[in-house]
């Protein structure tokens, strides 16, 4: 009787510390598949030359700004003084080139008022010529009429002379006045010649100022738009020198590196003298404030995790407990991003358990000394009370 109370004694005990074993181990996700990690900031050379001079070395810290490598400056400053002659070259020639487009337009705009006064004196002298040429034109006429009339004249003094009606005296003064007429019919006629071909002549020099006319006031926007074109490739000659002088100078820049963030120097491969080439990595600075905790739960714990949750880690190395949160939850499983994701849908399928990366943030003050250090192997615990 005494072994069988003792017995439901002993199994009691073990019933309630089971549940209770129970109730606290359903308190808390764990993995030992978690580590410390935090960013890498590479160093690199953005242009090729030559160290000069290395002012780290491996492990020592280092601020952000501090110049931890030198290259030889000394082709990169020769580049700028070329770059700023060139500069001044452009800057001459768009000087010299920008009054041609004022020029240019008072030039044409000169031509085509001379051309205009040209076609007006021209047109003038076509009407005073005109007017000329109608003017002999009606003398000719009025002095064919008198001639017309002096040769009847003539002719009706022969049949009255030959019948002795008329003295032969008349007669002469006839025949004098009909000689007389036709003379000034040949004057008239010849005057009207004349003036036909002033006219003509006249005309043809008003159709020469038309067409000098009509030449400088089409060629004159073109005339503009050349030189104005002239000026605008000048212009881009001197920002194409401009930006080929700050190119130069950030060349110049960049033969001195600095560190991008403060922390300390890690796998550092870069010596005096060395031979570097643009991307060419240095060395790695590892920031000290900025550190975090991955761990890779299993699919099957994250099902109670929830942002901001409480979570204990406690780091290998140090044997140490630190108090941090879940700061974020991976939008994928850790294969997902992996170069070679799997691929499911293949005949020889085999189900695996998929880890998904769930990054805890250290509450502040956690580490003040700044003892952790990425890659440190950590077990976190994320606790659900």
């Amino acid at each position: 009787m005494r072994n069988a109370i003792i017995a439901i004694v002993f199994v009691a005990v073990l019933a309630i510390g089971g549940f209770f074993l129970w109730r606290y181990l359903d308190t808390f996700e764990s993995t030992d598949d978690a580590q410390v990690d935090g960013p890498m900031t590479v160093v690199g050379a953005r242009v090729a030359g030559t160290v000069s001079a290395v002012h780290v070395f491996e492990n020592s810290p280092v601020q952000q700004g501090d110049i931890v490598v030198e290259l030889d400056p000394r082709d990169f400053e020769v580049a700028v003084k070329q770059a700023e002659a060139a500069l001044a070259e452009a800057q001459a020639q768009l000087h010299t080139a920008s009054p041609s487009v004022p020029i240019a337009s008072t030039t044409t705009r000169t031509t085509i008022d001379t051309s205009q006064s040209e076609v007006t004196r021209a047109e003038a002298e076509v009407a005073w010529a005109q007017r000329d040429h109608e003017s002999s034109v009606a003398n000719l006429a009025q002095a064919e009429a008198a001639n017309t009339r002096a040769q009847a004249d003539l002719e009706r003094y022969r049949q009255l002379v030959a019948k002795e009606e008329v003295s032969r005296e008349d007669y002469d003064g006839r025949v004098a006045a009909a000689r007389t007429s036709a003379a000034a019919v040949e004057s008239a006629r010849a005057t009207a010649g004349a003036a036909q071909k002033l006219t003509d002549q006249k005309r043809a020099v008003l159709e020469q100022a038309r067409s000098r006319l009509e030449q400088a006031q089409r060629n004159a926007p073109e005339q503009v738009a050349v030189q104005r074109a002239g000026v605008e490739s000048h212009e881009a000659a001197v920002k194409a020198a401009e930006a080929a002088l700050e190119q130069a100078k950030l060349n110049l820049q960049y033969t001195k590196l600095t560190a991008p963030v403060s922390g300390q120097v890690g796998r550092k491969a870069v010596e005096v003298g060395m031979q570097l080439q643009p991307g060419q990595q240095l060395m790695s600075v590892v920031p000290k404030e900025d550190i975090w905790i991955t761990a890779n739960f299993k699919e099957t714990q994250v099902r109670r995790m929830k942002l901001n949750q409480r979570a204990t880690i406690r780091v290998d190395a140090f044997d140490q407990e630190y108090e941090g949160y879940i700061e974020s939850i991976s939008p994928a499983t850790g294969a997902r991003f992996s170069i070679l994701p799997p691929e499911n849908t293949s005949g020889n399928y085999v189900k695996v358990v998929q880890r998904v990366p769930v990054r805890l943030r250290l509450k502040p003050g956690q580490d003040p000394d700044h003892r952790l250090r990425p890659g440190m192997s950590v077990v976190p615990k994320v606790w659900f009370n």
